[in-house]
């Protein structure tokens, strides 16, 4: 691995953010998930969480579009909602859904600089009852035209964008949030995908 190489890995890593998450539960289309992989990987998410029961937890197609953001995240599958959100509680103090309530609050009233979960839901149907009583709230994307909702890849990307802002300004990207080991770790990992990266271009 070269110097620079290996500094890039290094100044990736060292802006990874442990206290922030995205949930995807049921999301049918595979270009929905590569783009909702990019923008994780953008703003420095490393570990997201799939929710699938109503398919086949394999994904054979449909990464092209973000197969190169996919092989830095490290991606959590789960066909049990109830046994995902045991390990997002274990990891995050708040998990919050998309959903058009009474009680939802806007995107821009969350705190991002708190621990938090983010749950987009199913193209068609959103985010399940099941899934929406297991959270501790609701949030919503205000918008003013006549239809009242997203893409859900455009809908992560602007939520996202929202909390890189507030931890930007916190300085979240100023220091270390991942452990030594798990550094370490992602490192030896990406190193190997470097490697592989480099290979192929030099073919």
């Amino acid at each position: 691995m070269t110097p620079e190489r290996e500094d890039k890995l290094l100044t990736v890593l060292q802006k990874r953010q442990n206290n922030l998450t995205v949930v995807l539960e049921n999301v049918l289309d595979p270009h929905n998930e590569s783009a909702v992989m990019r923008t994780c990987d953008s703003v420095g998410i490393q570990d997201i969480f799939i929710i699938n029961n109503r398919k086949p937890p394999k994904r054979a197609v449909g990464f092209r579009s973000g197969g190169s953001a996919k092989k830095w995240l490290t991606v959590h599958d789960f066909t049990n909602a109830e046994e995902c959100f045991k390990e997002l509680k274990n990891r995050y103090s708040k998990i919050l859904t998309t959903h058009l309530g009474t009680n939802s609050v806007s995107v821009y009233d969350i705190d991002f600089t708190q621990s938090i979960a983010l749950v987009f839901g199913n193209e068609w149907f959103g985010v399940s009852e099941e899934v929406r009583a297991m959270s501790d709230g609701n949030f919503v994307i205000p918008q003013m035209g006549m239809v009242q909702s997203l893409n859900i890849s455009v809908a992560c990307a602007v939520s996202l964008y929202e909390a890189y802002r507030q931890k930007e300004k916190a300085g979240h990207y100023q220091k270390q949030h991942l452990s030594n080991d798990r550094m370490h770790k992602l490192f030896n990992e990406w190193g190997l995908k470097q490697q592989d990266v480099a290979e192929k271009e030099q073919h």
